[in-house]
This record gives C-alpha cells, structure tokens and sequence, in this order.
C-alpha cells in the first residue's frame, strides 16, 4: 500500500509532544567489513595460517548473518500474532479509540484487516465503512462548533482530525490497490489463456493494463512455483516475464 502522508502514531502522543536530536557529523570514515585487511595499517600475514584465520572469520559471520536473519523472522513472526491478537470492537465509537491508540507502523495493517467487509454494518464487529466515516465525520463537526469549547476538547479535535486524514488516505490507497489486483488476475489469466501471447500483451498495451501490478502478481507465482518446485512452470512465468517486462508503461 502506498504509504500514508501522516500517521496517527498512538495519535495521542504524537499530537501532544514532538521531539528531535541531532547528531554530530563523524569526522572519519571506518570500514567494519574487510576480511581482505585492504584497510589495515599494518601489512597483512600471508601463508596457510592467515587463509585459515580468514576462512574461520567468513564461517564466523556467515553464523551470525543466519543468527540474525532467524532473529528477524522470529520478530516477525511475534509482530504478526499480536497484531492478529488485538480484538477488534464492537461499536463505532470503540473503534475509532482502537485506531487512535493504533502505532502508526500498524495502520496499514488494520486497514487491510477491516477494510474488505466495508459493506457489512457494525454489528459483532465493526469495518472501516460508510459508517465508520460519517459517524467520525458527525463527532467532529460537533467539536469544530462546539460554543464553549475545552481544551481537552480541542485536543480531540486534533487526534481526531489527524485520524481521519491518515484514515482516508489509507482507505483509498487500499482500494486503489485491491482493484488493480482484481485487474492483474484477470488479465494475468487472459495471458496464461492465450494461444498468441505476443497479440495479447499488444492489446493490453493498447489498453494500458500491462503495468506493475501485473508484474508483481506474476513474480508471485513464479515465487511459489520455485516453493513448489515446478520447474518448468517456472520457466514458461520467466520467459513471460521477460516479454511482459519490455511492455511495462506504469
């Protein structure tokens, strides 16, 4: 999804305090990577034993990068079942507390999360709908109008104001990028389809569909192809690849 021009960032401290650090410049320039000492101030050993202390510091940081890598996909992996984990309210009302006490980071992943039943009401639980929007919309004419207005209503209205921009955007750019899949299946079918592969991309082209999404769709079945070991799936998405990528327009 495209990224959000403003974040919501637990909103309520974001729009409370703001804070910067500046670090000084570095004056010198260190290179920690050189297993090859071109750096080094003194001459590099040579011999049987300087190829083995060489050879054991590459296996030594090939561990740590394996180390490392499992560490990340460990954090992932947590990142993902809290997200799940969160309960999602029951009413407008509860929602629109649970998207401001949402990190910014994570916006994006509830929106896709409560987005696709935009069309189902609030009862059990609650959608990014119509719904959602005007009842946003309603308590925030309410405060912008409100005679004797509080300072703890005026900084509602900020959250709140700062809620629906990062929402809209959201929504949209979430939209914009389910239809354009819903395109690139259908045509990434009418490719797989064809008897005249070269004619067919000529007519996408004409009409404007071959484009990124098309191109994204596809290195993901060729990604799951080369999971599933099919190899010649995965030469026949490789060579159409090729030919799509000569057509890309967008």
């Amino acid at each position: 999804m495209a990224a959000l021009s403003i974040g919501v960032a637990g909103v309520r401290s974001f729009t409370h305090s703001f804070t910067s650090t500046s670090t000084p410049r570095p004056r010198s320039i260190s290179c920690v990577w050189d297993p090859e000492g071109l750096f080094s101030r003194t001459p590099q050993t040579t011999g049987h034993i300087a190829r083995l202390e060489f050879r054991r510091r590459i296996e030594k940081d090939a561990e740590a990068r394996e180390a490392y890598q499992r560490h990340l996909k460990e954090e992932k992996e947590r990142g993902e079942a809290l997200l799940q984990s969160r309960v999602i309210p029951d009413t407008v009302a509860e929602l629109i507390e649970y998207f401001l006490d949402t990190e910014a980071q994570e916006i994006e992943y509830e929106i896709a999360r409560l987005r696709p039943r935009r069309g189902t009401n609030c009862r059990g639980n609650c959608r990014l709908n119509d719904e959602f929007f005007k009842h946003l919309q309603t308590e925030l004419g309410q405060l912008r109008f409100a005679v004797n207005r509080t300072q703890a209503m005026e900084d509602r209205l900020i959250e709140l104001e700062a809620l629906q921009k990062a929402l809209t955007e959201g929504t949209e750019a979430y939209d914009k990028m389910q239809n354009a899949l819903v395109s690139a299946k259908q045509n990434l079918v009418k490719i797989f389809t064809s008897k005249d592969i070269n004619a067919t991309l000529l007519e996408m082209v004409e009409k404007n569909e071959v484009n990124r999404a098309l191109l994204t769709l596809l290195d993901e079945n060729i990604a799951s192809a080369h999971r599933s070991n099919q190899t010649q799936a995965v030469e026949y998405m490789e060579k159409l690849r090729g030919a799509v990528v000569k057509y890309i327009t967008v």
